[in-house]
């Protein structure tokens, strides 16, 4: 016969899950040890009994209902056949995942069918002791957590890359935009994903998305690519021509402004208006079309003369003068030339409001009759 266990306590580790412990003989006086973050269900003839939590326990038959029921003719040295189940329901970390194939999807941004892969890590907890170990250990003396991994690998696998799908068309998350939605994308995968394990037992507490492998390489997704980057290119390349175009307007304003303030500086200084000066720019164009003529082809504002007086405004009057004075040089009466500039500069006096109709026709009056 087996040595009959005076203790019976947990003896295994950190990254367990649940433990039976070796001795399957004990008597009343037995005493269970159930370390906090643990639980322990004792089985009899294949049946689940009681649930323990944490503390010391005798085994006696008042302390125990169930087993009570089952050994009514048990003594205080009687030995009985039983086993212990130890529940490590510590949270479990770094439990790695990852795809076993390429997750086949419509990309929702461009309706583009496109295949990825993912991997990451979760953490995962013993929630519902019983149900984890009718469902999974079964007859198992223990169950690990890369057994329990393995218990989930094709479960996992399916649920994960339907998941995967889901959420990204649900979110419209762009393939080129996944890493910064990461978080996002965990949490919601994970959403779906808890009551999957919760079916077994199991507490789902994280699941992390760290890696999306894109198909990079093929063809059809370089193309894709290509068109995905040249479009924000072309958005952001317009936006610095923009930008670019307002800076030098800008300039180019502020340029007129300074260029404005130093010329009325410079006319207040020097004692006239700007009609003033533009009246001498009118007068020094007639000048040089005088001397060669060709007063059709000034090509300034006669308009601006209106109101200038002062040194313009004589400027002006000699010429008037000189148009009628020198028609009437008995050495150039007969000068059909001299007549006709005469009368053309008198036109443009005329056409740049320099002289009214009737003063016109009243001047042309006088050169006719200078020359008859």
């Amino acid at each position: 016969m087996a040595k009959i266990a005076d203790i019976i306590k947990y003896e295994g580790d950190n990254t367990t899950f649940i433990w039976k412990h070796p001795c399957e003989d004990f008597n009343s006086l037995t005493q269970l040890i159930v370390h906090e973050s643990q639980e322990a269900i004792f089985f009899m003839n294949g049946q689940a009994l009681d649930l323990f939590g944490p503390g010391r326990y005798t085994l006696e038959t008042q302390n125990i209902p169930e087993l009570s029921k089952a050994l009514n003719r048990a003594t205080g040295d009687s030995p009985f056949h039983c086993e212990v189940y130890f529940i490590n329901k510590t949270e479990q970390m770094n439990i790695k995942w990852g795809t076993d194939s390429k997750v086949q999807y419509m990309e929702p941004t461009y309706n583009f069918p496109l295949s990825i892969g993912a991997s990451g890590e979760m953490s995962l907890r013993a929630e519902d002791s019983r149900k984890l170990l009718l469902k999974l250990v079964g007859t198992e003396n223990f169950l690990t957590q890369a057994k329990l991994t393995y218990f989930f690998r094709a479960f996992l696998m399916t649920r994960v890359k339907t998941y995967i799908a889901q959420v990204m068309k649900a979110n419209a998350i762009n393939i080129f935009e996944i890493d910064e939605n990461l978080t996002m994308f965990s949490e919601n995968i994970k959403s779906l994903l808890v009551n999957d394990f919760a079916e077994y037992g199991v507490a789902l507490e994280k699941f992390f998305v760290t890696t999306v492998v894109k198909p990079d390489g093929e063809k059809q997704y370089e193309q894709f690519k290509e068109l995905h980057f040249r479009q924000y290119a072309d958005i952001a390349e317009a936006k610095l021509r923009q930008q670019k175009e307002l800076i030098d307007a800008e300039t180019q304003a502020q340029k007129i402004i300074i260029d404005s303030k130093a010329q009325a500086t410079k006319r207040a200084q020097e004692g006239y208006t700007y009609g003033q000066e533009r009246g001498f720019d009118v007068a020094e164009k007639v000048a040089e079309n005088e001397a060669v003529g060709e007063f059709t082809n000034m090509g300034v504002g006669f308009g601006t003369m209106a109101g200038v007086g002062g040194a313009v405004g004589g400027m002006v009057g000699g010429m008037m003068n000189d148009a009628i004075n020198t028609a009437q040089t008995p050495t150039q009466q007969d000068d059909m030339a001299t007549f006709k500039a005469k009368i053309d500069k008198l036109t443009m006096m005329k056409e740049a409001g320099m002289l009214s109709e009737e003063e016109f026709n009243n001047l042309k009056a006088q050169l006719l009759t200078s020359i008859l």
